[in-house]
């Protein structure tokens, strides 16, 4: 799967609550850096995502994807909306990768 599949495909199970395929995706040193809070470890993410985030039913509609020539990131543009399809917030994630697997996302909100 190349980068930007891979990022797309992390809304998809993030969305779909598709834990498997979310750990599948990420690298075990994962990290998630955001305004918030980061979070370390794919599986303390994973758990994060499955069993303690404040609305899991949320979406993420992506407004543009960029892959950057030479560093291997991609940026993602986008909106997390709830499941009235309200928005909550706008985003930019930028995910680097190890490999196949994502290595860190840096989210930042506005």
């Amino acid at each position: 799967m190349d980068r930007e599949a891979a990022a797309r495909e992390y809304y998809r199970a993030l969305d779909d609550h598709d834990y498997e395929a979310l750990a599948d995706l990420l690298a075990p040193e994962f990290v998630q850096h955001r305004p918030d809070r980061t979070i370390e470890g794919r599986d303390r993410f994973v758990t994060f995502m499955r069993e303690e985030r404040p609305m899991t039913s949320t979406s993420h509609p992506l407004d543009a994807v960029y892959e950057t020539s030479g560093s291997g990131e991609v940026a993602v543009r986008g909106r997390l909306l709830d499941a009235d399809g309200d928005r909550i917030t706008a985003f930019v994630d930028v995910f680097t990768f190890e490999g196949e697997n994502v290595a860190t996302i840096d989210t930042y909100t506005q």
